[in-house]
């Protein structure tokens, strides 16, 4: 029988682990404290150490409950608020969707105790780094992904966010893990001489930082306008406020037809099909063509294909040099769709044991995953859609070399004023920073901002107005080493310091 001290200790590390996990959330916008992210993979690292298999695994999964639980949290508000689910249905889809992403860190443990359960220098320096990366990546592809709060996001602020333009966001939730292992080797081993490291490390991306990866063009600088309607949840799909709804984009728009270049309107601005809107943008394509101002806009798009409909969340062009027809290809189709939002995932069964999963109000069809950018006014530019500006792959493989600009059209107002529009800006921002072009948020009812090439903010309005955000943005130009190369650098990483283990474990053989 296990002593009852063990017992309690076993308890403590829990709890522990927990406060650990949770305070990662801190790392993530709206706190932007980055250092959290570095504390919370030391209690992950210092808590599972001398553990048996069991207990590590059981501190990892409830590190990893105290993350999600508390950086997804929105989820609850979105479901029970929104969608109108009992508070102990909301609360149940939360702790299984926190359940089911705390199950990669466990898994990271116990693999890690598997392959190097004893050299602390090995386990905490080299080998939790490959197994972190490795188990990051399954969790940004496993049905369908989610890589949500990877720790690498946290850092935009923080002095890794140069490894951004050369390697990507996973690079730099590499080297944290590797950070956070240097330290509590440091602390068990009682050698801190090895947190020298560190800095050097610091001083190493500060210096990358001060290269500059883009070109801005000054002479094709142009003036946006995006507008937020803050249009409520409860109404965007009654079809009796349609014309509302409309008439609300169209005020906020009108002082600055003929103006500006570009006007953008949000995801869903137009809450209805393309099909059913068409006399609308046709006499807007023609008017706003005659002031010289074109207009973005989300809409929904359902059409007759291959003998059924299709609905598709759609990005349409209205009033540039090309006329709007229906059947035009200056469009993008949304590809990758959000599980129980646009789509019902393995929905035969669920429907026969959970009916309340029958609240999305229509389900969508993807558009492909390669698609052409839009043409807008003389501008190259590539979309994405709301959550898919956190994919970094998917839009780095849609970004061309003549590329002015990023776009994110979105409507986080499901998510009232929890931290989830602050952390998808956030995750906005990285991709900014990865690719080396500005990037233009437009959203429903905030975060609507305007994000240089560098990944700072420029320009910013305030949530839950009905406001319009007007600058001036300089597109830029040339590759960032991420866009030419994508992940063969932290890939190559990975495969370096697997190579230093294996020769290491070698060696300690012999």
């Amino acid at each position: 029988m296990e002593p009852l001290s063990n017992s309690y200790n076993q308890y403590l590390r829990l709890c522990a682990a927990f406060f650990t996990g949770a305070l990662g959330t801190l790392s993530f916008s709206p706190y932007d404290f980055w250092q959290a992210a570095i504390a919370s993979l030391c209690g992950l690292q210092s808590l599972t150490l001398h553990r048996t298999i069991r207990q590590a695994s059981a501190i990892s999964f409830i590190w990893g409950l105290g993350l999600f639980g508390s950086g997804l949290h929105w989820v609850y508000i979105s479901i029970n608020t929104f969608y109108g689910i009992s508070c102990v249905f909301s609360v149940s889809i939360l702790f299984l969707l926190s359940s089911y992403l705390a199950l990669y860190p466990l898994l990271f443990i116990v693999l890690l105790d598997k392959l190097c359960s004893t050299k602390l220098f090995l386990r905490l320096i080299i080998v939790a780094p490959i197994i972190w990366q490795i188990t990051e990546f399954f969790r940004s592809w496993v049905l369908t992904g989610f890589p949500w709060l990877q720790f690498g996001y946290s850092q935009i602020n923080g002095p890794l966010k140069s490894l951004a333009p050369l390697m990507g966001v996973e690079s730099i939730t590499f080297f944290l893990m590797m950070i956070s292992g240097l330290i509590v080797y440091a602390i068990f081993k009682n050698r801190f001489i090895v947190l020298a490291l560190i800095p050097l490390i610091f001083v190493i991306t500060s210096i990358l930082g001060k290269i500059t990866w883009y070109l801005p063009i000054q002479k094709r600088m142009v003036n946006v306008a995006l507008v937020q309607g803050n249009i409520s949840p409860s109404v965007i799909w009654s079809p009796d406020q349609i014309e509302n709804i409309l008439s609300t984009y169209i005020r906020l728009s009108k002082p600055y037809v003929g103006k500006v270049s570009i006007i953008i309107w949000p995801e869903s601005a137009l809450p209805d099909f393309e099909s059913n809107q068409q006399f609308f943008l046709q006499s807007s394509d023609k008017s706003l063509r005659m002031s010289g101002t074109t207009l973005v806009t989300g809409i929904i798009d359902s059409r007759f294909e291959k003998n059924r409909y299709s609905t598709y969340n759609t990005i349409i062009v209205v009033g540039d040099n090309t006329p709007y027809h229906y059947w035009s290809t200056n469009r993008y189709q949304k590809n990758h769709l959000v599980p129980f939002g646009e789509y019902l995932p393995l929905k035969i069964i669920l429907r026969f044991f959970i009916p309340f999963f029958d609240f999305s109000p229509s389900e969508f069809n993807q558009g492909r995953y390669i698609q052409p950018q839009l043409q807008v006014a003389g501008y190259h530019i590539t979309p994405a859609l709301c959550y898919e500006v956190i994919l970094g792959q998917k839009m780095r493989d849609n970004m061309h070399t003549d590329t002015d600009f990023l776009l994110t059209i979105s409507n986080d107002a499901w998510f009232g004023s929890s931290t989830c529009p602050w952390q998808h800006l956030q995750m906005a921002q990285m991709r900014a920073l990865e690719l080396g072009r500005p990037l233009l948020y437009a959203t429903n009812n905030g975060v609507t901002a305007i994000i240089n090439a560098n990944g700072k903010i420029s320009n910013i309005i305030p949530q839950f107005e009905s406001k319009v955000l007007m600058a001036q943005t300089t597109p830029t130009s040339g590759l960032t080493p991420y866009a030419r190369f994508g992940h063969f650098w932290v890939w190559g990483f990975t495969l370096l310091f697997s190579l230093i283990w294996l020769l290491c474990v070698f060696c300690i053989s012999k």
